[in-house]
Order: C-alpha cells, then structure tokens, then sequence
C-alpha cells in the first residue's frame, strides 16, 4: 500500500504588501529586496483573518476537488508555527469549520520544514492501513509574528497556505521517500524568543520586542543551503537515481540566492526548479504546498514523473521527499 496525492489547493489573501509599501515603513528599496531576496511582494491577511481561516478555505477546496464530503476525511493535520491559539489546536478549528465530524487531527510545528513532516506522517498513517483520507495543510500568518521596524525580517515574510488530499492506493504512484532531519543546537538562529513557557509574555518582553521574529541571517543562510542541497542530494542517491531524473524540483521559498544555491549544488537545471518567492515571499510552511498546487495546476507534471520537495527551516528542521506524481487531478 502507498500513499498518493489526490487533490491540491492553495489561500493567497487578497491583501498585498509590495516592496515599494514597505519603502514607506522602514529603511529599504524595492531594488535592495529584489537583488538581496528575489522578492518583489508578500501577500497580508485582513485583520478578521487568521490561520485557521485560510486552513479552512484550503480544506474545502480540497474537498470541492476531490469530491469527498467532510464525513470521509479521517485526519488532519496542519503545519504552522501561527496558530490561532496555543492551548486549542488549529487542526480541531478546521475539523469544526468544515464539519469533519469523524476527523481527528493536531498542529505541528517544524517552521518551514511543517509541510513536509506533516506529509510524511499522515502518508504513514494512511500507510498502515487505518485511514483512507487525510488533509494536510501547510499555513502561516507571518505578519503576526513578524516586526515591521525590522527590515531583515519585514521584507522576506508573507502569509499564506496550501495543502493536498492524500489517500491510499495500491500502485506505484505517491510518496517514494523521504529524509527528515532536526539539529536543535540551531534553536537561537531563528526564533520567536518569548511568548512560551521560557519566556511567558510580560511587559518587559513586550516592550524587548521579544514576541517577533528574530533570525540570524547569515547563519541560517549558510545552513539553508548546505543542508538542503545534502538531502536532495541524498535522497537522489539512495533511490538510485541522477538530477537529470527529477522532473520538477519545489524547494522551500526562503530566498532566491538560497533556492538558486541549493539547485546548482544538485546538479539541477534552471527549467527543473519551481520559483514562486517574487510574488508570495516565504509564507514559512505554506510555500512548498503553494507550489504544488501551482504546479498541478499548470500541469507541469505528468503521471509517473518524479517531483523532488526540500526544506530548511528554524530549529533547525530540514527535510527532502520523493514523489512518483499520480495526475489524477
């Protein structure tokens, strides 16, 4: 028994946040964004919005695609590292919202690795015989926990989401592989210092500033790339395959120089590699399910063609998988 993907879907909120907006709000350019991150906008949710809205929209998508009602859906899972609240689960949110009664189904937080550790997971749920259906969603409202005086971090992160719909089949298509990886020594690089129970919110973390996004970007730049290309790499190796076997290559929108860096050390030609990052910015967990479903729709892979996922993220979490894609779609 495999597990194969079976419907894809994406929330893009309708507010936009362009370069030129955050001229106005700290000390940048629209050229320094451009030839520093690839990044020409970020999309912003309205103030009624929060993750498990956009989760929502995305899950019913999936449904409206797929044709399965609510009823039929037994799991689901949702990467992001912005939940509407810490102590309910945004996955339950979900479930409630869309009327997913014989769901059950939790958060997981691996920042932009979530999407890819979420698949992984419910792809061996689904595997063990279990579970028929499951959604995973990949999401993130990073202007909530982003610092708009900060321009290292302002100018590279958006909101956003997708997901997919993953069921059981009994052929060669689906999830081929994966390697997933976590180095917790790189928990000061990027990290949102307060608001947990090390740092639980107070007046001084307020006033420290401490509740946003701090990342050390020189460092996360270099392990993005090392780590990333390596398990792509590998993953390739270990399935006895070359680049020149991989149809389409979605890594994790973190910037241009890193996705450009990470392609080339894999030996992986231009017109293999998916780029979305000009329009969307790093929507953390949301920019590798974003992708797929762009891809999907834009029918760029067929039946039988490999798709290869890579991620790195703060923790520091990073991750490949391998997809016989199955267009079913």
């Amino acid at each position: 028994m495999n597990t194969t993907i079976t419907a894809t879907a994406k929330y893009i909120p309708e507010k936009i946040l362009s370069n030129f907006d955050l001229e106005k709000i700290v000390d940048t350019t629209d050229d320094w964004i451009k030839s520093r991150t690839g990044i020409t906008k970020r999309h912003i949710v309205q103030e009624s919005e929060a993750t498990s809205d956009m989760c929502a929209n995305i899950a019913k998508k999936l449904l409206e695609s797929s044709g399965k009602t609510p009823e039929e859906i037994d799991i689901i899972i949702i990467a992001t590292s912005t939940p509407d609240h810490f102590v309910v689960s945004t996955a339950a949110i979900v479930q409630d919202k869309i009327g997913a009664i014989n769901a059950w189904g939790y958060d997981l937080t691996a920042a932009c690795t979530g999407f890819i550790f979420a698949l992984e997971t419910g792809a061996r749920l689904i595997e063990s015989g279990k579970y028929k259906n499951a959604i995973i969603i990949g999401a993130d409202t990073m202007s909530s926990i982003i610092d708009y005086k900060d321009r290292n971090t302002c100018v590279i992160f958006g909101d956003g989401g997708g997901g997919v719909l993953i069921e059981q089949t009994d052929d060669d298509y689906g999830i081929v592989d994966s390697i997933l990886k976590t180095d917790g020594s790189g928990n000061q690089f990027l990290t949102v210092p307060a608001g947990g129970s090390r740092k639980p919110a107070s007046e001084t973390t307020v006033k420290q500033r401490l509740h946003y996004v701090y990342q050390d970007g020189k460092t996360v730049f270099k392990y993005a790339v090392n780590r990333m290309s390596e398990v792509s790499k590998e993953i390739i190796e270990k399935n006895k395959l070359s680049s020149h076997d991989i149809k389409l290559f979605i890594p994790h929108q973190a910037n241009q120089r890193i996705i450009d860096a990470t392609a080339r050390k894999c030996g992986l030609d231009l017109d293999q590699v998916f780029v979305n990052i000009d329009k969307y910015g790093n929507t953390t967990a949301g920019t590798i399910p974003i992708a797929i479903d762009e891809a999907n729709k834009m029918n760029l892979l067929k039946s039988g063609e490999l798709l290869l996922l890579a991620a790195f993220g703060g923790g520091f979490t990073w991750g490949s998988m391998l997809i016989r894609w199955n267009k079913m779609l």
